[in-house]
């Protein structure tokens, strides 16, 4: 019998390969307001937080009552080009063989529920998901809300429950939650970043956290 009763997924980083585009558009939002431009690295860092953390850390000098102008080009950004965001090769396999092995299945994301629902729409994969948590909807990562809420929607025990996720955002949710979690390296956090947070596995590709979820979960 599997440990695990319920595995929740990130979305950003982890189902989808849109880690690269939220950070440029993160970038493109900066420019518009000529603001310093951050890395690639500070960019990424911020994905799953939520927008306020985000802009905080990212336009340091960005004056608080022009946060929601950084917020609107942001989405603007996103939203003209989300499209070009593609699942993670693999990912549609990997969920329909743990549907087949009657695993529960949920999202944690620090998107916007219309964004998450857009997405879910768009990839076919709403199916395979029998709930899910936004930022939006509560408090943001690594606060446990989020998790906290799925479990109770769900009747999962912290102890039956997965966190995957490709951030330190999400090994910390997890963390708090009182939940165990695995990350992956193929996101928006590179390996020494998420070796610094608990975890169970570190999964370099889909291929292996595949083979990782056939023999623990």
């Amino acid at each position: 019998m599997s440990r695990y009763e319920l595995v929740i997924f990130d979305w950003d980083g982890t189902i989808m390969d849109s880690t690269g585009l939220i950070a440029r558009c993160i970038q493109d939002a900066c420019r518009e307001l000529a603001l310093p431009v951050p890395s690639d690295a500070d960019a990424r860092w911020v994905i799953g937080l939520g927008a306020s953390a985000s802009v905080k850390f990212v336009a340091p000098t960005l004056e608080p009552q022009r946060h929601a102008e950084f917020a609107s080009l942001y989405r603007g950004n996103y939203l003209a080009r989300e499209h070009e965001a593609p699942l993670f090769e693999g990912i549609p396999a990997l969920l329909a063989q743990m549907r087949a092995r009657d695993r529960r299945l949920a999202v944690a994301t620090g998107k916007s529920r219309r964004g998450l629902d857009r997405a879910l729409d768009a990839s076919g994969l709403r199916p395979h998901f029998e709930a899910s948590r936004c930022a939006d909807e509560g408090f943001a990562k690594p606060h446990p809300g989020m998790l906290l809420a799925l479990l109770e929607a769900t009747g999962v025990e912290p102890s039956r429950a997965l966190m995957i996720g490709d951030t330190t955002h999400d090994l910390e949710l997890a963390a708090n939650a009182g939940i165990d979690a695995v990350g992956v390296t193929y996101g928006a956090h590179e390996a020494p970043l998420l070796r610094e947070r608990p975890a169970l596995h570190l999964a370099p590709s889909v291929e292996d956290l595949g083979r990782w979820l056939a023999l623990h979960a």
